[in-house]
């Protein structure tokens, strides 16, 4: 079984003040990501998933039509924690590895806010390294996450509501500007790419 304190934040709930507030960090960790963890437990409990480890079981519940629940769930816990990672402050110089990749920090910037800013609903803006160690921009709707296509993430952002509405409200566009210009740990992004 899966346990909230498990899946604590890397940073202090002040450390992301203005851009992101207490009160949303609180809200979008304790309560939001502590209803998935809740409400997985109560769906593995007696099944075959009861014994896997996390990544096992979206990989499993992705490919099983009777397991969308499951799946869900235990995907939003994934791409939450990852995000919770990539947050941070204090390190807003974009690696040459990632700049590069898009033709320069200005051009991954634009091209990151255009498809953030695309995003219809509920989703994520990722970027990837895929299997030929390319990067890539991309989103996913709802709990979608990249692992079940074999993408390796290495930063992502939550355009669902809970993430941004209680600072925010509709200006989602500056929530998007904002994470890009104050709040990725680029830290944890070259070491969760072994990049030294």
């Amino acid at each position: 079984m899966f346990n909230l304190n498990e899946y604590p934040l890397p940073f202090r709930e002040t450390d992301l003040v203005p851009y992101m507030s207490v009160e949303t960090v609180r809200t979008h960790h304790d309560k939001h990501l502590g209803a998935y963890i809740a409400n997985l437990n109560k769906l593995i409990d007696g099944t075959e998933y009861a014994d896997m480890d996390l990544r096992e079981i979206i990989l499993k519940s992705h490919r099983d039509k009777n397991a969308t629940k499951i799946f869900n769930n235990a995907a939003q816990i994934f791409n939450h924690e990852f995000f919770f990672n990539c947050l941070g402050r204090g390190n807003t110089l974009i690696p040459d590895l990632i700049s590069d990749a898009f033709g320069g920090t200005a051009e991954f910037k634009e091209k990151f806010k255009s498809i953030a800013n695309d995003v219809f609903g509920s989703g994520w803006v990722w970027v990837v390294m895929r299997p030929d160690k390319k990067f890539e921009i991309i989103a996913t709707k709802n709990a979608d996450t990249p692992i079940t296509d074999g993408l390796k993430p290495v930063l992502v952002l939550d355009l669902w509501e809970h993430a941004y509405y209680l600072d925010y409200q509709n200006r989602r566009s500056e929530f998007i500007d904002n994470f890009l210009e104050f709040l990725i740990d680029w830290k944890f992004v070259l070491d969760n790419l072994n990049v030294e």
